[in-house]
């Protein structure tokens, strides 16, 4: 039998749409039962972005038959909500990782730092887009703030009403493929819609007196741009606990700092001799991010702790 491959374009519970690469159409498929004998976890199943190999490259016969995931080059997860805490995939083989905020009350320093850890636990390359431009008279000066809070990290100021914004946006991306993420109403799906060059996902206004969205986009999906690359849109996320992440690497400054504390393992607490604690008592780090750091690090080794308990 020949297999076939293709890139999973959305899921909605068992059943995901599937683009083939040979034929360039669009099919329904079910995961085969001896593969999912195999897969332990949800973070295991195919998640919109994966490459996988199917039992054939039409649909005339019914579903066609997901009968392996090939290798993944990133995996993007959260913590789902609830008891079980259990591993969320979001999208997987992503090149970029746009993290969304809209220049209004919506920007939140703490959840930029957030959605940089994932990223950076992934090995993907992050980008904030400070979107809605043209609605902030203030928005060069925060553009400044937000690359001083964010040492490190690319930042683009975007209107999806401006060509050159999302140009700016399309040159990022290339012939790899990315992810929008953000709270609902900052504008992903309108962005998206930008590059795309058609109203191909639904959009929604927001209230701009508490910058409150609705949530548009309700599940994942992959869009293939014109010209190579592709895009895939999110559902907006009030919450993201970490699950795969490096808190380290998202804070560099403070990492930085750390080779000149006095002890190798200094948590940058109460020990004496912290070059960290110093920086933010001198003003020089401010006591916010510090504050968040430790707090995503104490998540961030939680996390660790429960995978480890499990896999005893």
């Amino acid at each position: 039998m020949k297999t076939i491959l293709g890139t999973v374009l959305s899921q909605h519970h068992e059943l995901y749409s599937v683009l083939c690469e040979e034929t360039g159409r669009e099919m329904r498929a079910r995961v085969a039962g001896k593969l999912a004998h195999r897969l332990r976890s949800a973070a295991d199943f195919p998640v919109v972005g994966d490459r996988v190999a199917l039992d054939r490259d039409e649909d005339i016969q019914g579903d066609a038959v997901i009968l392996e995931i090939l290798p993944r080059r990133s995996l993007l997860l959260r913590t789902a909500a609830g008891p079980k805490r259990y591993s969320q995939p979001i999208a997987a083989n992503l090149d970029v990782l746009f993290i969304c905020t809209s220049l209004n009350q919506e920007l939140r320093q703490r959840r930029l730092e957030r959605y940089l850890a994932a990223a950076r636990g992934a090995g993907i390359a992050p980008v904030i887009v400070l979107t809605k431009a043209d609605l902030c008279a203030e928005a060069g000066a925060r553009r400044a703030q937000v690359a001083q809070d964010n040492p490190g990290v690319q930042i683009l100021c975007c209107s999806a009403k401006d060509g050159a914004d999302v140009r700016q946006v399309r040159a990022r991306i290339g012939t790899g493929q990315a992810a929008f993420v953000g709270s609902s109403g900052v504008g992903k799906s309108t962005l998206l819609n930008a590059l795309i060059g058609e109203d191909a996902l639904r959009t929604s206004a927001v209230r701009e007196e508490d910058a409150r969205g609705r949530h548009t986009t309700t599940h994942r999906q992959l869009v293939r741009l014109p010209g190579g690359g592709a895009v895939i849109d999110t559902p907006g996320m009030r919450e993201f606990a970490l699950d795969e992440s490096d808190v380290d690497a998202a804070f560099e400054d403070i990492e930085a700092l750390a080779a000149s504390c006095r002890f190798a393992d200094c948590a940058h607490g109460q020990e004496p001799g912290c070059a960290v604690r110093r920086a933010v008592e001198s003003g020089a780090i401010e006591r916010g991010r510090y504050e968040n750091y430790l707090k995503l690090r104490r998540e961030e080794e939680r996390r660790g702790r429960r995978g480890r308990e499990k896999r005893r």
